[in-house]
């Protein structure tokens, strides 16, 4: 069965509640996640998911060149920074984009979807 990439994006601009408005608000949001995440898992398409700390957090590593580059922070510069995700097993993308539509709602965030690519889906494609 085909994988997609449920990312959900958040803004740059956070608290110690990430995007919440509130404590309330964000303890809300985790619950209505954790309700859609069992419901991934009893209809089967559940593989994995998880939020992700600031972007503060993050460090670029470039191992192109002869040694590593280490870098603090985030890669791009940007608005809008990846916040958490899933991996979701769908039939199809229409149904990995209903189940974004529900992963959206409940997150309070918006959704990205992108199926992953795989040997299968590169020999598909038309010689050029």
């Amino acid at each position: 069965m085909p994988r997609y990439l449920l990312s959900v994006y958040g803004t740059a601009e956070r608290t110690e509640l990430g995007s919440h408005p509130s404590q309330e608000a964000t303890l809300q949001a985790f619950a209505d996640t954790g309700a859609f995440n069992e419901r991934l898992h009893r209809d089967g398409h559940f593989v994995f998911a998880d939020g992700l700390e600031p972007p503060t957090t993050a460090t670029t590593v470039d191992g192109q060149g002869e040694k590593p580059a280490f870098t603090d922070g985030p890669y791009l510069e940007t608005k809008e920074y990846l916040d958490g995700f899933w991996v979701v097993e769908a039939a199809d993308l229409d149904v990995a984009l209903a189940l974004a539509a529900e992963g959206s709602k409940a997150c309070r965030g918006r959704v990205e979807v992108r199926p992953f690519r795989t040997e299968e889906s590169v020999r598909a494609l038309p010689e050029p």
